[in-house]
């Protein structure tokens, strides 16, 4: 058979492909070497497109960490507000269960009122029995309280004129939203650059300050020089319910607010993310769900939740920890969740009984703030001695673990 004629449209293709060729190679030579470098901000080289040298990316650090509660502590008003709305028989399991929650104190945006069993569960009169207010109202209460909480979390970090060079700002949440969010009004209050780059993390529940630590290591992974200010801002107490449901009271009674400022730089110094793993067992996603209802954002809780969680850790020890064994640990973050959750993964993991003394005391001084809580957590994390491997977890809908592995450097 013989070879195709070559007609002139080919040989203007070809012609035109030699040119691309010759283009490309002229802008490839143009680029600067290895050696037209500037530093790091950790002390590694990058060229001018962001390149490390040998290939090899930066590592991410957690240099500082901050928190901030508001000041109403609550849980005991709480906790009698929720008994009063039971009936005397189911008063008395509901108060039993509640001492055997670990919880000591809890904090609220809110004023509570003066009597617990009075006709409304907040100074303001807002959550006035028998016309708690709608999830409208709720979110204009998050729109007025969350900024100023969150303000006072990175006033916390001290970050002085460093403020100035913030190119990133991640913020997590899933208790309210509105726009312009609550993002911007960090911009202005805590005097960043009005062109930082801003994510918000929203709806994942109390696992969502790993998945921003996360991404603020894929950050500084790829740009050395970033600095990312990491705000995690809850007002879980905003969502009262009213109800003569046993569960969703035990459940409500957990919630407090809070804040943690975190920031991630590639200075070696604080914590290195080391690695992360998630678990989904989307077989077991009824089990905890966090919905808006037209009277604010309702959580279910199963009381099956912590022997999913120890199944599913079990079953994923091996992936979580890197094919250590569990005594190479030497730190152990675990979002508090419940004391169940944390009694739960302590015979999952067979840990001892002091591994998880950090998480059980957040829970005692604060209660459940959802994604602010793991890093009330990693906060003690930061006072620990340098050169010591760590574990965090926490948990949420789906139903999620994410987990990391860290090392503290001095």
């Amino acid at each position: 058979m013989g070879s195709a004629e070559l007609k002139p449209s080919d040989m203007l293709s070809f012609r035109d492909e030699i040119s691309f060729q010759k283009r490309l190679s002229n802008r490839q030579s143009s680029k600067p070497s290895v050696d037209e470098q500037r530093p790091s901000g950790s002390g590694a080289t990058v060229n001018v497109y962001g390149a490390r040298s040998q290939n090899m990316p930066a590592s991410a650090y957690i240099n500082r960490i901050a928190t901030a509660v508001p000041e109403h502590e609550v849980h005991q008003f709480y906790l009698r507000f929720a008994a009063s709305m039971l009936a005397a028989d189911r008063r008395r399991v509901f108060e039993r269960m509640a001492d055997l929650a670990g919880i000591e104190s809890r904090y609220s945006c809110f004023a509570p009122a003066l009597d617990p069993e009075g006709p409304s569960a907040d100074l303001a009169g807002t959550f006035v029995r028998g016309a708690f207010p709608g999830t409208a109202s709720r979110m204009g209460m998050f729109g007025a309280a969350a900024p100023v909480l969150a303000q006072k979390g990175v006033d916390a970090l001290q970050l002085g004129d460093d403020a100035s060079r913030i190119t990133h700002l991640i913020v997590t949440t899933c208790t309210g939203f509105y726009a312009p969010g609550i993002d911007l009004d960090l911009m202005a209050l805590c005097g960043l650059s009005n062109s930082i780059q801003r994510t918000m993390i929203g709806f994942m529940g109390c696992y969502a300050a790993i998945n921003a630590l996360k991404l603020s290591r894929h950050i500084i992974r790829s740009d050395p020089q970033a600095r990312v200010l990491m705000v995690n801002i809850e007002l879980c107490t905003m969502h009262l319910q009213e109800t003569n449901e046993l569960e969703k009271l035990l459940s409500f009674c957990l919630w407090g607010d809070g804040c943690a400022a975190a920031l991630v730089t590639a200075e070696p110094h604080g914590i290195l993310l080391e690695d992360f793993h998630c678990i989904v067992a989307t077989e077991r996603r009824h089990l905890m769900t966090w919905s808006i209802r037209d009277d604010g954002f309702e959580m279910y809780l199963s009381g099956q939740v912590p022997a999913a969680i120890s199944e599913a850790l079990q079953g994923s020890k091996d992936a979580i920890l890197g094919d250590r064994p569990v005594e190479a640990i030497d730190l152990w973050a675990v979002h508090p969740g419940g004391r169940s959750v944390l009694d739960s993964v302590e015979r999952a993991l067979k840990l001892a009984p002091s591994a998880l003394a950090k998480s059980r005391e957040v829970l005692r001084r604060y209660g459940n703030m959802s994604s602010a809580t793991f890093m009330f957590v990693m906060e003690e994390m930061l006072k620990a001695p340098s050169g010591l491997l760590g574990c965090g977890m926490a948990f949420g809908p789906g139903l999620t673990a994410e987990t990391m592995l860290f090392q503290t450097v001095s």
